[in-house]
């Protein structure tokens, strides 16, 4: 069975090997690699805890595991899994993950905390635009989604882009990746579709009527946007990232905010209400359900049934027993319609604003309409902004792993310079006055101009310069067209940047010789990766990938996977007794399901439904004790549907063999197991173990 990459990790706990030990005892070979007794001591220590039994027996149960663990590895990396473009970038986005504490000040933030409570008194709604940009790319990619996004931002504040400046970004647009591999490739679709986002800004402008929101389907790289238009509805503290977050908190009612970057690209912002929050809700609803694609008569049909049930609920019937009754929504109808409790920006706005509308525990509403049907909603509880002790702990919970944390890294930056003799001579970085100019700002700029400065330190960080050369060429990748504005400044601002970036990167750099812990972590995710993509090769894989393999698997094994005794059931639930004999005498006529249920609802939509299931022996006791094919010759009365139940048993199947498509599953399951048997007898094979009795007996 295949099992998460994550287990796999953990699984391979403990792998590093100090090698920095002369001499230090051997307690195995594998094919004549050694395994010093400290790797084996502390893998056996890590996977038993801390308590172990140290007698023989339990260190020589213990070799069999470890040597088949080191041979997977071994095997991977003779494959040269660990050579592979893949999992170079898989294990350096795990590293990305685990160094981000270390990279970071620990001390927790009070003001977070504080500012994470005072906006979640708030809730803001907002628009948003976004271009698409990943996290670790290129320059010039970075550089074209930053003139998209500005250029659309200019042209929502009716600020419309003169043919010039679309002419640069076309320009640039044709130098980003992807864009240029497509075009390699003679595919000029997503060129298209992004020149054409600004290209026509100038038409959205003049044809919308929302400058923001009818320009947002043209220009966003939302998926989302062509239902919503960008609207993200109200939402509060940490439900988003944190710098869209604090643009939608700092951004007036009514304003665009600037350019914001998060982990998904660049967004832009219209603020268009605040207010007080609305707290947390528990409701229960009945629904009258119609699908994406329903017809007019659909939605009638759906229209009239929540209007019956309302007349009910108005009559002073139970609301549960209704929900339970009649509701569409079979996830919460067994549970009286119950829903869980949600904040402002979870549900359709329809549904959020008729729930919180309600003005007393017990009160309903009226139906109310969304995309997904019809509703009448039940107000069950409802709870205000709980008090900041109440809350603490959690806060800091959920701060410590949102990107807000990162304030930390101020902090960590002015550690790391006292602790490596940090200095910086600023009048070398200000020779770039000489050379910086307005081309900077056209995004013409190139790095040779510093050539003629010297290349001179400008800060130096542990002994290591950092020079105006180094400095050119960031610079240079920090590039975008820009508003007319002091280059001098700017030059600072990046220059601020670049040294903070060094910094952190330094720091980065020496992770694995500061922190035991991180560089043992390191390895045991290096192997645990490594065990993954070699068993998914060699076993999960290759269960799903060799259709022939599982399918004479599934013949020589057919027998294992049989279909017991089961009953095709036709279940006809009814309102009342009377429905249930117009019910029988439509079926002594011979009439179809479709039939019936027409004729039968005809006056209400609430008279009759129909469920077809195929049972096992065993599944059901009504049709257990109706095992043959035929109408029951019973009515049943069920007390959890309050409903009067007609079945109808179609046919009896016997016991016989499932198809391969009926039991993939179990057999995909099984031929993994047959096959990984067969690989790791191959490995015991392959690998020769060689153990050092003498050694293992010196194990505490």
């Amino acid at each position: 069975m295949k099992i998460n990459k994550i287990v796999a990790v953990v699984l391979a706990l403990g792998a590093f090997v100090n090698s920095g030990k002369a001499q230090e005892p051997i307690v195995m070979t594998i094919n004549g690699k050694p395994i010093t007794k400290s790797e084996f001591e502390a893998v056996y220590r890590k996977n038993n805890g801390k308590e172990v039994n140290n007698t023989t027996k339990s260190v020589n149960e213990y070799v069999d595991l470890f040597s088949l663990f080191k041979s997977k590895v071994f095997e991977a990396e003779s494959m040269g899994l660990d050579t592979l473009t893949s999992f170079k970038n898989e294990l350096a986005g795990y590293r990305r993950q685990l160094a981000a504490p270390y990279l970071t000040d620990k001390n927790t933030n009070e003001n977070l905390l504080t500012e994470a409570y005072n906006r979640m008194k708030t809730e803001v709604r907002a628009s948003h635009i976004l271009v698409r940009i990943d996290e670790t790319a290129l320059p010039k990619d970075t550089l074209e989604g930053w003139t998209r996004i500005h250029i659309i931002r200019n042209a929502v504040l009716g600020k419309l882009p003169t043919a010039s400046e679309i002419s640069n970004y076309e320009k640039i647009l044709k130098n980003q990746s992807e864009v240029a591999k497509t075009l390699r490739g003679k595919d000029s679709s997503l060129y298209k579709a992004k020149f054409n986002s600004v290209r026509y800004l100038a038409e959205y402008y003049k044809n919308a009527t929302d400058k923001f929101m009818d320009i947002a389907p043209k220009t966003s790289d939302d998926p989302s946007v062509v239902d919503n238009k960008g609207d993200l509805n109200f939402f509060s503290s940490l439900d988003m990232v944190y710098p869209f977050e604090t643009a939608a908190f700092t951004t007036k009612v009514g304003d665009v905010s600037p350019v914001v970057r998060t982990r998904f690209g660049y967004h832009i912002l219209k603020i268009y209400d605040k207010r007080d929050s609305r707290g947390e809700i528990f409701v229960s609803h009945i629904m009258a359900k119609f699908g994406k694609d329903a017809s007019e008569q659909d939605k009638a049909n759906a229209k009239t049934k929540i209007d019956e049930i309302y007349g009910k609920l108005k009559g002073g019937q139970n609301f549960e027993d209704l929900a339970r009754q009649f509701s569409d929504d079979k996830q919460t109808s067994d549970r009286g319609g119950q829903l869980q409790p949600f904040k402002s920006g979870k549900l359709p706005k329809a549904f959020e604003d008729a729930a919180f509308a309600l003005k007393a525990n017990g009160d309903y509403s009226e139906p109310v309409m969304t995309q997904y049907g019809w509703h009448i909603i039940k107000r069950n509880e409802r709870k205000g902004v709980p008090e900041f002790n109440d809350v603490k702990a959690e806060l800091k919970t959920r701060v410590a792993r949102d990107s807000r944390s990162q304030a930390g890294r101020v902090a960590l930056i002015e550690r790391v310079k006292k602790e490596n003799n940090f200095k910086e001579n600023l009048a070398n970085r200000d020779e770039f006055n000489k050379i910086m100019d307005t081309t900077y700002l056209k995004a013409t700029w190139t790095a040779a101009r510093a050539s003629k400065l010297g290349n001179k330190e400008i800060f130096n960080l542990a002994g290591r310069s950092y020079t105006q050369n180094e400095f050119a060429k960031f610079l240079e990748t920090q590039m975008t067209f820009r508003s007319p504005t002091d280059v001098h400044e700017v030059m600072k601002g990046i220059y601020k940047t670049w040294v903070e970036e060094s910094i952190v990167n330094y720091e980065d750099s020496q992770l694995e010789k500061k922190y035991v812990d991180f560089r043992n972590l390191l390895r045991e995710y290096r192997d645990g990766i490594l065990l993954f993509d070699l068993t998914d090769q060699k076993v999960w894989s290759k269960a799903v990938k060799d259709t022939s393999g599982l399918k004479d698997f599934y013949e020589k094994n057919k027998n294992n996977y049989l279909w017991a005794d089961r009953a095709d059931v036709t279940t006809y639930k009814c309102l009342n007794e009377k429905i249930a004999k117009e019910v029988r005498k439509l079926l002594k006529e011979g009439k179809s399901e479709k039939e019936i249920t027409e004729t039968v609802n005809k006056p209400s939509q609430l008279n009759l439904s129909v469920e077809n299931i195929t049972y096992l022996k065993g599944e059901n006791k009504n049709v257990d004790d109706n095992w043959k094919a035929g109408v029951a010759p019973k009515d049943i009365n069920d007390d959890k549907e309050k409903k009067i139940f007609v079945i109808n048993v179609n046919k009896i199947l016997p016991k016989s063999p499932k198809t391969l498509a009926e039991s993939r599953g179990m057999v995909t399951a099984d031929y993994q197991n047959y096959l990984e048997k067969e690989w790791l007898s191959y490995l015991k094979n392959k690998y020769v173990v060689q153990t050092n009795k003498e050694v293992l007996t010196t194990i505490k």
